[in-house]
């Protein structure tokens, strides 16, 4: 079955654009020219796999958008990648804070767009090339399922967004080794921030209160960043 894209731009030649290459691909296009129109385009069934939501739309923003669907359990999971002229290092944490996936500046190349839709897209079907060895993985009452792209605490599943699946699993990668914030940046989010920012610590934090028991694995070592336990706590 095709892959559904909902692109979201008020410009009407640039979402043909969009539209037409994504159609190119194989995907299947919906389009929307507002923020509003957006969210009524995921309420109804069947949902997008992705959306590409550009940042600045009449009336709702694109950051109002991305805040109401990670706020949507039907949503939370949809990757999201924010498209904008706005290139300040200030757009792009906000966009990452309000939970998006990935960020491109316009006049961006329609070739490198398509890749990064494509990549989202395997990540959310769990193709991420991990073998039948690593793609599961147990510590303590966390458990990962790559493959999946799964999270179980307690048995039982946490809804994560990409973005948080990414963070904890580099985490659990990493474990017992220390993660600076703009470690994180670089290689969570793909961006190299030049001034300090609280879109580490925001997420850091969302994660925990969604992992419950699971939280105590991340330390934060105060005026550093972040460490993910070696070994379990003892009880």
């Amino acid at each position: 079955m095709k892959k559904t894209v909902l692109v979201v731009e008020d410009e009407p030649d640039l979402a043909q654009i969009v539209a037409y290459n994504l159609a190119r691909e194989g995907y299947r296009t919906v389009t929307a020219s507002s923020g509003e129109k957006a969210l009524e385009v995921l309420a109804e069934s069947p949902l997008p796999d992705l959306v590409l939501l550009d940042l600045m739309l009449p009336g709702m923003s694109g950051t109002e958008v991305c805040r109401a669907m990670r706020a949507d359990a039907d949503l939370e999971r949809i990757p999201v990648i924010m498209l904008t002229a706005r290139g300040d290092e200030i757009d792009r944490v906000v966009g990452f804070e309000v939970g998006a996936d990935d960020y491109v500046t316009k006049p961006f190349s329609v070739r490198e767009l398509m890749l990064r839709v494509r990549a989202h897209l395997r990540r959310q079907d769990g193709a991420t090339g991990a073998t039948e060895t690593d793609a599961q993985e147990h510590f303590g009452v966390l458990q990962i399922d790559r493959s999946a792209h799964r999270i179980f605490v307690e048995e039982q599943e946490i809804i994560l967004t990409a973005l948080e699946f990414r963070l904890l699993d580099t985490f659990l990668q990493r474990r017992g080794r220390v993660q600076t914030r703009e470690r994180l940046l670089s290689d969570v989010w793909g961006i190299d921030a030049d001034v300090t920012t609280r879109t580490v610590d925001t997420h850091v934090k969302r994660l925990r209160q969604k992992i419950g028991a699971a939280s105590a694995y991340i330390e934060t070592l105060r005026g550093v960043g972040y460490r993910f336990v070696s070994e379990l706590p003892k009880a």
